[in-house]
């Protein structure tokens, strides 16, 4: 076993034993210690010390991610991302490669339609040279020839992969048709031409547009005090740009109810459902979240559940769920179903959302209730989950209480308070089915 493999798997059991350790403390409590720091140049992140193991996680999100796209450069924020590891100031691909090996450091970067994600996990010790490699993917990548001929390739094989794919085509045909021309209304890998047309150039505005102090977040979990991890975030932050590009605005949805039949020849129609949902900082999503718990939230207690996989038979699994974006907010479902059944599965759907509408029971609320507030601490089952969460937290604007919180306020919503958001959550008129397969027994559903 080489040395650099030994390191490694140093690093995963590391790893491992601080997930341990803090799942056992969430079991105990339902709230993480979180401290804000605010570097000397203002960079501001959540911190939560946990110093047993020699061990640091970070999440690092730039919001705006691949909806900077400019015109005519779909998909260039998202192979930008992924040369980010493939060689940066002095260091080409391999020798990047070979550095975080050696610091047994593990580093990520990932574009999504709203945020530019980076994770980074390091030892104590080698915590000074990994924040000065992740400095360097950040502010100093090289785009070298080679590596992006390479990861193009990857990229355009992803895409070409994905048009065979019958759950993204719903997905993606839901989207173009919701959203049109916004970036929401098309995939953040771009196309094989709008890929295969992208130049070094284009890769370096997408870089200059998208990392930028002005709308970064951070969240820090691990063997670190306040005072060093405001020095630690300098070192990687604080000699970016301060300002990026402006963010395109809000997305105007213009899907009204109805079905789409996105032809496909498979023995199983998959199912994209959903309208417009409600936006995080909405008074009123709270209750939104619990009664989709209710309705769709995938176990088999949910309505949708009972009534299409239980009773009938129709499927394996169904589930809805808020989606509540950057610069739109829906509610969505997804199901998979045989081609024979699918006009069933549309006509029980739309009698559950009527139903949905009118309200849930005393005993869906307080089972509801049970199950929210009970899952939410085991979501902080390890270092680099909860940097995520952090991250997550900050981006929704919400206090830096909300984890000691949170359940309160799922307990405090009344059955009034529920069922009057369920006449404004489901709307029975404007649900839009796009399906992809060849599915029957649609006729008399359209």
């Amino acid at each position: 076993m080489s040395a650099a493999v030994i390191r490694r798997f140093g690093l995963c059991l590391m790893g491992a034993v601080l997930a341990m350790a803090f799942a056992t403390a969430q079991s105990a409590r339902a709230e993480v210690q979180i401290t804000p720091v605010t570097s000397a140049k203002g960079v501001t992140a959540w911190l939560v010390q946990e110093h047993s193991i020699p061990f640091v996680a970070l999440d690092i999100r730039f919001q705006g991610g691949a909806n900077l796209d400019l015109p005519g450069k779909r998909g260039a924020v998202n192979l930008m991302a992924a040369l980010l590891e493939e060689g940066a100031a002095d260091l080409d691909a391999r020798a990047f490669s070979q550095a975080r090996e050696a610091l047994a450091a593990s580093i990520g970067f990932r574009a999504g339609d709203d945020t530019l994600s980076v994770s980074a996990q390091f030892l104590t010790e080698n915590r000074d040279q990994a924040a000065d490699l992740l400095h360097k993917a950040l502010s100093a990548p090289r785009f070298d020839v080679d590596a992006v001929e390479r990861v193009r390739a990857q990229v355009i094989a992803g895409i070409k992969a994905d048009a065979q794919d019958p759950n993204t085509l719903a997905a993606r045909a839901f989207g173009a048709a919701a959203f049109g021309d916004h970036p929401y209304g098309s995939s953040r890998d771009g196309t094989v031409d709008s890929v295969q047309a992208l130049t070094r150039a284009d890769l370096v505005v997408a870089h200059r547009n998208t990392v930028a102090r002005d709308r970064v977040h951070v969240g820090v979990v691990g063997d670190i005090t306040p005072e060093a991890l405001g020095v630690l975030l300098d070192q990687i932050l604080g000699d970016l740009p301060e300002i990026g590009a402006p963010l395109p605005p809000r997305a105007v949805y213009g899907l009204t109810g109805g079905i789409t039949v996105v032809p496909y020849d498979t023995p199983q129609s998959v199912l994209v459902f959903g309208h417009q949902g409600l936006r995080r900082d909405d008074p009123d999503f709270f209750a939104a979240y619990l009664l989709n718990e209710v309705v769709g939230g995938g176990r088999f207690g949910a309505r949708l559940m009972q009534e299409v996989r239980v009773k009938r038979g129709l499927t394996y699994g169904i589930s809805t769920y808020l989606s509540p974006m950057d610069l739109a907010d829906l509610y969505m479902g997804h199901v998979a179903s045989q081609n024979a059944k699918v006009g069933q599965v549309v006509e029980v759907v739309r009698q559950e959302w009527a139903k949905a509408a009118a309200g849930i029971t005393p005993e869906e609320l307080e089972t509801a209730k049970t199950f929210l507030t009970g899952a939410y601490p085991l979501r902080f089952d390890g270092n680099a989950n909860i940097a995520a969460i952090l991250v997550g937290l900050q981006m929704e604007n919400l206090p830096v209480d909300y984890v000691a919180t949170r359940n309160a306020r799922i307990d405090a919503l009344t059955l009034a308070d529920v069922n009057r958001v369920a006449a404004r959550l489901f709307r029975p008129d404007q649900l839009r089915f796009v399906i992809v397969g060849q599915p029957e027994g649609l006729d008399a559903l359209k």
